[in-house]
């Protein structure tokens, strides 16, 4: 009974930026850790970025110091900025709640290319 809507996935040049948001709505009684992870083709589902129900924020080594995830608890939202991005960078984007179950969201496709 609860959904991820994922929304700022697109097609952008190296060196540009995106930025992500996903909703979570539905049957969800406390905040929980909410996150960014991404499936590049032939690939497994890799953890880009975590953010906790109090801010405490994760991210992968190979997205340090270029994304920043955040969150709007009035909303139950997840943000994703990229910056400085690379065409290593492309991959489906999937957000995710962890609120006593995990859920996730459809995922959205992200392409850095020239």
């Amino acid at each position: 009974q609860v959904q991820l809507v994922e929304s700022g996935g697109g097609l952008v040049q190296p060196g540009g930026s995106l930025r992500l948001s996903c909703a979570a709505s539905g049957s969800i009684f406390s905040p929980g850790t909410m996150g960014w992870y991404r499936q590049a083709p032939g690939k497994q589902r890799d953890l880009v970025a975590i953010i906790s129900s109090g801010g405490s924020t994760y991210y992968a080594d190979s997205v340090k110091g270029r994304f920043t995830i955040s969150r709007d608890n009035t909303k139950n939202t997840v943000y994703l900025q990229m910056n400085s991005l690379k065409p290593e960078d492309t991959a489906v984007y999937y957000c995710n709640i962890r609120s006593g179950m995990t859920y996730w969201g459809k995922g959205t496709l992200v392409t850095v290319s020239s």
